[in-house]
C-alpha cells in the first residue's frame, strides 16, 4: 500500500524549527546560488530585518520547500539601494515589500509552479488583509520573465552588484487574484491554507 503524498502546506511562519530552515534556505540561495552575500562557515544566514519580516512558507510535512518575506515597515531594503524610490511608484499607494523570495532547487520547476502559485495568493490574501495595495522587490536579473509574467513592472536603474544583479519591480496586490488563479489551474487540490 503507498503512502499518501505530502501537500503543499502554506502559512506564516510561527515555529522555531520553521525559522531555523528559513535561515538555511536563506542561505543556500543567496550565498551559494546567487552571490548576493559573504560565505560563512554556520551556512545559514539571518536576514538584517528578520524580527519586522513576516515569512509566508511552503512546507511539505516538516520540510520548508518555499517562502518569501513580506515587510511594510521604512526604510526598505530598495530605499538603502535606490535613492527617492517614491518618485518611481504609482502615487497613493499603500506600499510593502517581498523579499527572500526562494525555492528548493528540487521542488523547481512544474512543482515549483504550484509553490509560487500558493506563496504568492497567501501573500496577496495577507498583504490585502493588511491594507497594502502595491508591492515592491528587486527581482534578479536571472528570473526577469518570471517576474514580468508575474505582472511585476521594472523600474529604475539595475541595483546590486556585478555578481548580483537586481532590478527594482513593483506589482498591485490585486492582480495577485488573478495571477494565483493562473498559476494554480486546476491544481489547487494539492494546496492547502493554515492560518
Amino acid at each position: 500500500m503507498c503512502k499518501p503524498a505530502l501537500k503543499f502546506i502554506f502559512k506564516i511562519a510561527t515555529q522555531e524549527w520553521e525559522f531555523e530552515q528559513i535561515h538555511d534556505l536563506n542561505y543556500r540561495t543567496f550565498v551559494e546560488e546567487i552571490p548576493q552575500h559573504e560565505v560563512s562557515n554556520s551556512l545559514r544566514r539571518v536576514d538584517p530585518f528578520h524580527e519586522e519580516n513576516t515569512y509566508l512558507i511552503c512546507l511539505r510535512g516538516k520540510k520548508l520547500v518555499g517562502m518569501l518575506t513580506l515587510r511594510g515597515e521604512r526604510p526598505f531594503s530598495l530605499d538603502q539601494k535606490l535613492t527617492d524610490l517614491d518618485t518611481y511608484l504609482p502615487e497613493g499607494r499603500s506600499v510593502c515589500e517581498i523579499r527572500l523570495l526562494a525555492v528548493e532547487k528540487e521542488y523547481r520547476g512544474l512543482r515549483g509552479g504550484r509553490i509560487l502559485a500558493g506563496l504568492i495568493d497567501l501573500l496577496r490574501q495577507y498583504g490585502v488583509g493588511r491594507g497594502y495595495d502595491l508591492a515592491i522587490i528587486s527581482g534578479t536579473t536571472r528570473q526577469l520573465k518570471l517576474y514580468e509574467h508575474m505582472g511585476f513592472v521594472a523600474f529604475g536603474p539595475l541595483v546590486g552588484s556585478q555578481n548580483a544583479p537586481y532590478q527594482p519591480m513593483y506589482v498591485r496586490l490585486e492582480d495577485f487574484d488573478l495571477l494565483s488563479r493562473k498559476f494554480l489551474g486546476g491544481r489547487g487540490e494539492e494546496l492547502t491554507r493554515r492560518n
